[in-house]
């Protein structure tokens, strides 16, 4: 079985678990979108924090194997950098205006939320990854919820915030 996942510095259980872990998270914020019928829910959330998850344990595992050759200089906060980027343009994507009105903000911030919980879980950050989901999850959810009885606010339909 090792032969076939290849050699590795971290354990494959742990991966496993990591994956799992910014998976979970990212179901959790994506909830939030999916039941206000927003688009970019469960599944893009998912995938997001997947993909970071994944970035940040490739990026560590080439610097481990880079730094044991004794090749270059490897710095796995590239990576970072990198997931930022490219996480900033497909929020980008998600944010247009009409009428007048600026739609998918709130979209493209629990997107790049999502990706640093991806990037913490993937480099086994799990406090990180937890602490901010959790703040993450209030913020979204319940600051929706209290917003919609603060005096003189509207009660825009579950799209107006998206």
């Amino acid at each position: 079985m090792e032969q076939f996942l290849g050699m590795s510095i971290i354990p494959f259980n742990e991966m496993i678990w990591r994956f799992g872990l910014a998976c979970a998270c990212g179901l959790l914020l994506g909830l939030d979108r999916e039941v206000r019928g927003i688009s970019a829910g469960v599944r893009t959330h998912m995938l997001v924090a997947l993909s970071s998850a994944m970035t940040m344990l490739i990026s560590l595992e080439l610097y481990e194997e880079v730094s044991a050759r004794g090749e270059g200089d490897p710095d796995p906060t590239r990576a970072i950098q990198g997931l930022a980027q490219a996480i900033g343009f497909l929020c980008a994507g998600v944010i247009f205006v009409a009428r007048g009105s600026v739609f998918g903000v709130t979209t493209a911030a629990t997107l790049w939320m999502t990706s640093s919980i991806g990037m913490a879980a993937g480099a086994g950050m799990y406090q990180i990854a937890v602490a901010g989901l959790i703040f993450a999850v209030l913020i979204v959810s319940v600051m929706w919820l209290i917003t919609r009885f603060l005096p003189g606010s509207s009660s825009p339909s579950p799209r107006d915030d998206a």
